[in-house]
């Protein structure tokens, strides 16, 4: 008989140390997803980040000796900025909100850490319990689990929403041999309601829960090299994420949570000054953002959002910035993007810019720059001129 004495000290100790929610389920397969996720697949709708091994992904056996159960918890994050930028005259970008505060893995993982560590103090000294903890980086779905787990709901954006604190909140799991009775799943409850797939700009979301992750502008902001020219002016001003399927779901209306200090945002990180990220430094960098989430990828993705976003900001005084940036620094996709914004900012006419542009095209078709990579010098040249 599972013991439901225990599972209650469990849920009261979560609470002790601060987990937001905590939900248990069995560790049986979720091999009913895989031919949804083959199919995703082959349609060429991931993202390259998700585990590779398929099999891992929904066998919890497969990655834990006989496992019995999983345990699901949820960490709120805050929704809203409790101040406001100072303002010094340059324009600023912005990171979504799961990237406000100190990177949520390692949050994650004290929470997880300290949870195991309740549940050992439980337990009889002589026992043979085993604990496997993770967060979004491990092999499980971490969305799938809390929904089985009952923490909340998979939303038509495919994001796990929670009756209390909506999607702003960070998931993690424990896959273990400890035996628990299961809590009963959370059916979606969006009914009629397409807010979040008619309000996402690239059109992403599929109506089902799942999204082809290669349009999202989440993962746009985070790859290496050029970003596609559709998607560009649609992340406006964001330098890391996407939060508009959030934003918009009625589930999130009034949701400000402000329940853990290390999650809570510096304004200066969250909404950083643009044209001084185009020169940071790798030490500078680090020090700026390298305790963030956002940086992950490093800051070279970030210094080509930032450049678009001058763009779409209409930020003609970053123009010489750019030039610079063009001249002097060392990696192509960057200096291409320098140009595609140049081209963006300069009036028609301009023929100083016009004629730097061109040398510096004939310097990079003499160094073997990409033919992909040139087309951005050409497309500025030919809207300047």
């Amino acid at each position: 008989m599972l013991s439901t004495t225990l599972k209650q000290q469990i849920i009261a100790a979560s609470q002790r140390i601060g987990i937001d929610k905590i939900g248990f389920t069995t560790a049986a397969d979720f091999e009913y997803l895989r031919a949804e996720l083959v199919k995703q697949k082959a349609d060429g709708h991931t993202t390259g980040f998700e585990h590779q091994n398929l099999d891992e992904r929904l066998n919890p056996n497969l990655i834990f000796d006989e496992p019995k159960t999983l345990i699901s918890i949820a960490l709120a994050y805050p929704a809203k900025l409790k101040y406001r930028a100072s303002r010094t005259g340059l324009k600023r970008g912005q990171f979504a909100r799961a990237s406000w505060g100190e990177d949520y893995h390692f949050i994650l993982d004290d929470y997880l850490a300290a949870l195991i560590g309740a549940i050992k103090d439980l337990l009889p000294e002589d026992n043979d319990i085993r604990f496997k903890p993770m967060v979004d980086t491990g092999e499980l779905i971490d969305t799938v689990v809390a929904q089985r787990a009952g923490v909340g709901f998979i939303g038509k954006n495919g994001l796990l929403i929670t009756p209390e604190f909506g999607s702003y909140v960070y998931l993690g799991e424990i896959v273990t041999n400890l035996e628990l009775a299961p809590d009963e799943p959370m059916m979606c409850q969006c009914g009629d309601c397409t807010r979040c797939v008619d309000a996402c700009p690239p059109r992403a979301l599929m109506g089902n829960g799942q999204l082809n992750g290669q349009r999202c502008l989440s993962y746009q902001t985070q790859t290496k090299g050029q970003m596609p020219d559709e998607f560009r002016p649609l992340i406006r001003n964001v330098i890391y994420g996407c939060d508009v399927c959030q934003v918009v779901c009625p589930f999130n209306r009034g949701v400000d949570n402000h329940l853990h200090e290390r999650m809570e945002p510096d304004v200066e990180r969250v909404q950083p000054e643009l044209t001084p990220m185009l020169t940071l430094t790798n030490r500078e960098f680090k020090a700026s953002f390298g305790s963030m989430a956002g940086a992950w990828r490093g800051k070279k993705p970030l210094q080509r959002n930032a450049i678009i976003a001058l763009a779409n900001l209409n930020d003609t005084s970053a123009i010489p910035k750019l030039l610079a940036v063009i001249e002097a620094d060392p990696r192509p996709v960057i200096r291409a993007t320098a140009a595609y914004a140049v081209g963006r900012l300069s009036q028609p006419g301009n023929t100083a810019v016009v004629d730097f542009l061109r040398e510096a095209y004939a310097t990079e078709q003499a160094n073997g720059m990409e033919t992909e990579l040139l087309q951005e010098y050409v497309q500025a040249i030919n809207r300047i001129s």
